[in-house]
This record gives structure tokens, C-alpha cells and sequence, in this order.
């Protein structure tokens, strides 16, 4: 005898509550999102928007993106309970000085214990800070050791490309975003409302 539909969904509604029943912690969560596919910044800010809606205080860092004419960051700064700080200079590729490259992570850095010594502070967002572990600019150690020291309710989302595993091992949450294809390759312009 074939099972219905109803039982079906009665049946994992059963498992779904028993593991919302099981999940009764309530702290700040650490977020990586990582990986070769698009979305992992508009993942975060997309965490951001949700965060205002409930009506939290947000520090966004960016690490590597030099640009202040992003779509996000003209609608964010508007916002009072976001501080946006773009502590980057440019891909890597563009500024072509390790050195200065370097300088630029250590200060978005400070600001960003700033944000992450402020209980006030519900969400931090740290945008491509995964590069400055790949070139060495911040040490991963003192990095973790400052995170998992954060106010206990405040929530941290770090994205970035190649997240290295002891930070993947430190987060409650990993998405690993892959690419199937994507416009640039077939030509197409990073245009404004979609990749900036």
C-alpha cells in the first residue's frame, strides 16, 4: 500500500519539529560563506537587510573592494544602525603593491574590532576579509581568538574565496558557493544592480 501525501508531510513534520524542539541555544553565530560562485557577498547583505528589519545595529567591513559606488553601500550608509566602512584599495591585481595591500587589511581590521567589541552591534559583516589569510596580510590565530571573544549575541558572516579550514572549523555555519557558469565568462560586463 502506497503512503499519501499527508502522511508523508505528517511524517516529516514529526523529524522537522523534534529538531526545532532540539535547537534551544540562543547566541551570536559565526557565518563563513566561501567558494568560486557569485552570491557570496549579496548573501551577507542580504543577512544585513534582514537584521534592520528586526531592528539591529549592523558593522560592515570590506577588505578588498576599493569601490564606494556599490549598489549595497549607497542604500546601507543610508541607514542609521549600519556603520559601512570600505577599507580596501582594489583587487590585488589592481594595486600591485603587497605592502600597501597589507596596511589596508590591518586597518579595515581595527575598525572591524571596533564593531566586534560592541555588544550595541548585532551583526558584523566582514566582506572578503578571506584574502587577507590568503596573502598573509592578518594573522589567522589572533583573528580567531578575537571572534570567538565577541559579545556572546552578535553575529559574524565572513566571505570571501579559499576560507581556510581552521576558520571553516571555528564557524557555526559554512556555505561553500560553486559556480556552474557565469555572464563574465561569455562576455557579459559586470553591470550595476547585479554585480555592483
Amino acid at each position: 500500500m502506497a503512503i499519501s501525501h499527508e502522511q508523508r508531510m505528517q511524517k516529516k513534520k514529526t523529524v522537522i519539529d523534534g529538531k526545532i524542539d532540539a535547537a534551544q541555544q540562543e547566541r551570536g553565530v559565526l557565518v563563513i560563506n566561501t567558494g568560486n560562485g557569485k552570491g557570496k557577498s549579496s548573501a551577507a547583505f542580504g543577512v544585513v537587510a534582514r537584521a534592520l528589519g528586526h531592528g539591529m545595529k549592523v558593522g560592515v567591513v570590506q577588505f578588498v573592494k576599493g569601490r564606494s559606488d556599490t549598489g549595497e553601500e549607497a542604500f546601507f550608509r543610508n541607514q542609521p544602525n549600519v556603520a559601512w566602512h570600505v577599507g580596501g584599495e582594489g583587487f590585488t591585481w589592481e594595486t600591485q603593491d603587497k605592502e600597501r595591500d597589507a596596511q589596508a587589511a590591518q586597518a579595515a581590521w581595527a575598525v572591524a574590532c571596533q564593531h566586534l567589541e560592541n555588544p550595541d552591534i548585532g551583526l558584523v559583516v566582514l566582506d572578503e576579509m578571506t584574502y587577507a589569510f590568503k596573502y598573509g596580510w592578518l594573522d589567522l590565530d589572533a583573528v580567531l581568538a578575537r571572534l570567538l571573544s565577541r559579545p556572546a549575541m552578535q553575529h559574524v558572516i565572513i566571505t570571501g574565496r579559499a576560507a581556510p579550514q581552521a576558520l571553516r572549523d571555528a564557524a557555526d555555519t559554512v556555505s561553500d558557493i560553486g559556480m556552474e557558469k557565469h555572464a563574465f565568462q561569455a562576455g557579459v560586463k559586470a553591470m550595476p544592480g547585479l554585480e555592483w
